[in-house]
């Protein structure tokens, strides 16, 4: 079986690619480990100046593979590899660039809130928070961030009514920072991640830690809160029910 997340280093610039193309790149608990070692092993890495995120095939990602999710330990367990690669995203010191491309979903969506910069292909991207759908509640700090970014009534209507974002939309919203042409998506995602990773690294270290100083620590006390809805709501009727429609669907 390949890699389901490849990481390639290209200079300075550490490439970490989502590759489950023939599951949408659904995330498993093994390629949230993979994405949470990745992250600590840049971090580490004084030869790493920046980070870029992908994915391979026609989508970024469908979000969480939910058969492996439900399988797994108790989302509330702070060894979940869910919990650590979330956790990981807002403390990340070195540039982070998205390339977002299809139909993503979930936590394809809610990391680009921890991403510094954002490139979406122009005619397939499609972003979807389908959580309340799911019987669920958003998660990785999105329902502090979101109506920070885009205010409280666009921010309730990504979530509560689930419906997707064209890359025009999101662009003009502040979710996204470019959008290009989809031939075009990762040739310009690696000028963009080139481009951070030339400036001067302490500088651009302190810049970023600026730009995202939580200094009452907002963030974590909501991924804290959001862990425990989204707890009660794994074990709720609501959510058990649109589980197994969606395994009946996909049968």
């Amino acid at each position: 079986m390949s890699e389901q997340v490849k990481i390639e280093r290209r200079g300075a610039v550490c490439e970490l690619q989502l590759n489950r193309p023939e599951k949408r790149n659904a995330l498993t608990l093994q390629m949230y480990r993979a994405l949470a070692a990745a992250l600590a092993a840049a971090e580490g890495d004084p030869e790493v100046r920046a980070v870029l995120l992908s994915g391979a095939g026609v989508s970024f990602t469908a979000g969480n593979d939910l058969k492996d999710f439900l399988a797994g330990p108790s989302f509330d367990d702070p060894s979940h590899p869910t919990v650590q690669f979330v956790r990981a995203l807002p403390t990340f010191s070195k540039p982070l660039v998205c390339a977002v491309h299809g139909p993503t979903a979930g936590i394809g969506v809610t990391l680009l809130l921890h991403c510094d910069l954002v490139l979406a292909a122009e005619r397939s991207t499609r972003l979807m928070l389908p959580f309340v759908e799911l019987g669920l509640v958003p998660e990785a700090a999105s329902s502090l961030l979101l109506p920070r970014l885009l205010g409280p009534q666009r921010a309730a209507e990504l979530v509560l009514l689930g419906e997707p974002l064209d890359a025009r939309t999101a662009h003009t919203y502040g979710l996204v920072n470019r959008v290009v042409d989809d031939e075009g998506l990762m040739d310009e995602a690696r000028t963009v991640a080139d481009a951070l990773a030339a400036k001067p690294p302490e500088a651009m270290r302190r810049a970023k830690r600026l730009l995202r100083l939580d200094p009452h620590g907002e963030i974590g006390q909501r991924m804290d809160a959001e862990v425990e809805q989204f707890t009660a709501c794994l074990a709720g009727t609501e959510f058990s029910a649109a589980a197994q429609a969606f395994f009946d669907k996909h049968r």
